[in-house]
Parts: structure tokens; sequence; C-alpha cells
């Protein structure tokens, strides 16, 4: 264990946010955010910033920043052209199974130069960039390049019902002057034909969450029932688990897919997106997953003991369709699980992609490659979400940069709401670094 006079700030807010318990189970329930956002409020504060706690439902906290930026370019003073910055996080986390992880995933422990807990990647690490790269500028007397709104979201692993979509919709006026974000799952590294380049996340998947029941006779176990509910619902989510979605390539995957083409050496005609791909090493954990819809259960209920046939069996299914194809892929769904089981939408958020070009692209490009000359950045379709989906409504445009360099062996993208969650020390550092910089020079 590394005692806390060892430990950078970055590090060591990261450990204490870890170990504030903020599982989200999802549909509600939850543990809450309200303690770990009250801390977050508190070094918010102790930098002379004024905050607002935002509680959507019971210990449902939010809470929220504004930081006036410099503006003191003397050719462009103006913040009509320079409009503000979201810079956000969340705070909750997705559940932990303690007998599957090989230390307490609450108890923020430090290990081999990582610190270990869930949350180290998804994604208190974050939080505590923005927090110390904020306090490294404003307690040197400098601000910001423009203004920011510094957000700290709850309910993100559910879709942001209860945090980031309940402030877009309740409290719009906290992000007025804003027209871009920047928050998780983009700039860290990865090793790609022996080489270091950073994925820059410049969209993402639309988010399509569905429950599907089955109806049938309830009896004793011992019967011959052929309207079975589990029977029925099982088929269901076989078939659906197991469809091979079609490929679809987006201007962001077919930007990505010429570069890799090239770090590799690779013939693109000659090899096709998939085992490309696959060559990518662990970064093809989530790249892969950005050339099709995917639908994969991820819970099943139903029955309540051994000797009784219910008459009711559920299914959810996570589905991630490339933006705008949300609809087609429902019909889809619709007619692979037929008329007999019923569906229902839990919950169904927009898609997102952004040109990887522009002022922001260059400053996070230009920012990683001050801290890593010699590294290549590429743009990404994340298969995931953020709560980017709920700032889009407000015509935010948002990216993914958490920057973080990375050793090679290190399978990031199994880090999130996987098993033993963890990140290097000093990747959290060249983080607080990168960032500080954008933030004074964006």
């Amino acid at each position: 264990m590394a005692a806390d006079e060892t430990l950078s700030d970055t590090a060591r807010i990261a450990r204490d946010l870890i170990r504030f318990d903020t599982t989200n189970w999802g549909e509600g329930r939850s543990r809450g955010e309200t303690e770990a956002a009250e801390y977050v409020g508190a070094i918010l504060e102790s930098l002379g910033l004024d905050i607002e706690y935002v509680d959507a439902a019971e210990r449902r906290t939010s809470v929220i920043a504004r930081v006036e930026g410099s503006y003191a370019n003397p050719v462009d003073t103006s913040r009509a052209e320079r409009p503000g910055l979201v810079v956000h996080g969340h705070l909750d986390v997705v559940p932990a199974d303690p007998a599957n992880w090989s230390v307490d995933p609450f108890g923020g422990e430090i290990r081999d130069g990582l610190l270990w807990g869930r949350g180290a990647v998804d994604m208190k690490n974050m939080d505590a960039m923005m927090l110390t790269a904020l306090t490294e500028i404003l307690s040197s007397g400098r601000q910001p390049n423009r203004d920011l709104t510094v957000a700290f979201f709850s309910d993100e692993e559910n879709g942001g019902t209860f945090g980031s979509h309940h402030l877009v919709t309740h409290r719009p006026e906290l992000f007025a002057g804003a027209t871009e974000a920047i928050s998780e799952v983009g700039g860290y590294s990865v090793e790609i034909g022996g080489k270091r380049a950073y994925l820059l996340q410049t969209g993402e998947k639309a988010l399509v969450w569905i429950r599907l029941r089955a109806r049938g006779t309830a009896a004793h176990g011992s019967r011959d029932i052929p309207n079975n509910a589990v029977t029925k619902l099982a088929e269901a989510v076989v078939t659906l688990g197991r469809e091979q979605w079609p490929l679809h390539l987006t201007d962001t995957t077919r930007q990505l897919l010429a570069e890799i083409a090239r770090l590799l050496d690779a013939d693109p005609e000659q090899t096709g997106p998939d085992e490309l791909l696959l060559r990518t090493g662990t970064a093809a954990g989530f790249l892969t997953a950005t050339l099709r819809t995917t639908s994969n259960p991820t819970l099943l209920s139903a029955g309540y003991k051994h000797n009784v046939i219910p008459d009711t069996a559920e299914a959810l299914i996570d589905i991630r369709t490339l933006p705008g194809e949300e609809e087609g892929v429902l019909a889809r769904v619709r007619e692979l699980i037929g008329d007999e089981i019923e569906l229902e939408i839990v919950t169904q958020d927009v898609g997102l992609e952004n040109p990887f070009e522009g002022p922001i692209v260059d400053a996070m490009v230009g920012t990683l490659l001050a801290h890593d000359p010699e590294a290549q950045v590429l743009p990404y379709l994340l298969s995931g979400g953020t709560d980017n989906k709920a700032l889009s409504e407000l015509g935010i445009t948002g990216y993914g940069f958490a920057p973080l360099k990375l050793t090679p062996e290190l399978d990031f993208p199994a880090m999130f709401h996987g098993v033993d969650e963890r990140v290097p020390l000093d990747a959290l550092d060249f983080g607080h670094r990168a960032l500080t910089d954008f933030l004074l020079n964006y």
C-alpha cells in the first residue's frame, strides 16, 4: 500500500472517489452519488468557485460549477467567437462482485504502480484529472482559455435519467453559452503495429435497451406444457444473441481503418475490416463493435421454485446501433423474436458522429502530441455511450478526451465494467498534465 505522501493529488483524489460506493444497478436502483458529489463540491468550493447541487431524485446528486475564462487573446476577445466548453464526468459506477475481484472493488488499493477499484477507469480517474487540472490552473492565478461548465453527473450508467438528461431537460441554463464538451473514453493510448496511437473519440453508437417478455401457462414442473414462457424467452434470447448484424462503415470507421492499415502496413483491399481491427491487439475490444450493431443479452428473470413452471419470463437486451439505424434495427428485432414475445423499450438514446477536424480536434491532437511527440492520433467511434448524448439535445458537440498514456500490455478496454479495474498511477499524472494544458490553451 502506498502512503498518502507518495501519491500525486490526482491519484489520491481518484482513490478517495473509488472509496465512495456509488453503485448504480439501473432503473432507479442505486446507492446514490450524494457523498461523492459533496466531496467533489468541497474541492471546487476551495478553489473559490460557486457550485450548485442538483438532485434528480433522493440521493441522486450532480454537482455543477462555472469557471470564467481569461479571454486574454487580443486577436479574439469575444465570448461569441470563443464559446464555452462543458468538461464533464460521472460519479456513479456499475456493480462489482467482490468475490470475483482480487482486491476490494471499493478499497482504492494501490498495487504494482496501479490504482485498483471500481471506477478506476470508468470514470473516477477522469473526475480526479478534472479536479487537479482546475486546481493547478486556478491556484496559480490563471484561468482557462474560455468559460467552462464543469459537471459531475449522477446516473450515467443508467443512461443519465437521474443525471445529465434531468439537467438538460430541467436546468438547461446551466450550460448556457457552451457549444462543445469533453468527457470520457477517448485520448487513451494503444499499441498498433508496434507504434503508440491515441484513440480520440469523435462519436458513439446509439443506445437501445429493451426488455423481452414471454408469457405462458403456469403449472407443476412435472407436467408437459408446450406453452412454456421460459422456453419461448430462451429461444428469442438465443436468436438475438447470435444474430450476425451486417457490416456498416461510417465516415469515422472508414477513416480509422485507413489509418490502421497504414500503421500495420496492410492492404485494406486485401484485409477485411474485421481482420484489420483484430490485428490491433487490446484495442480490438472496443473497435470491432463499431463495425455493426450488437445485441447482447445481459439479464434473465423467471420463476420462483424448481418445480413450478412460471407464467412469465423476462430478459434484458443491450442493443447498440450505429447512428441513425435505431428504428431499422428495432424492426429487425421484432421480426427475429416473433409475435409471441413482447418488446418494451426501457431506454433509447441517440448516436453521435462528429468530424475529426476543426479547432477543438486540432487542440486535442496538438495536446497529445506535445506530451507524446512520437505518437499517432486516430479517430474512433465509441461502441458504448456517454453523457454527451444528453448534451447533444442542447446543440453541444461532445468528444471523448480523457488523456492517458498506457503501457501496451494493459488491456484497457477490458477494464470498463470488467473485473479488477485498474489504471497506472503515471497515466493519471500524464492525463492531469495534458488536460491542464488543453484547458489553458483551447
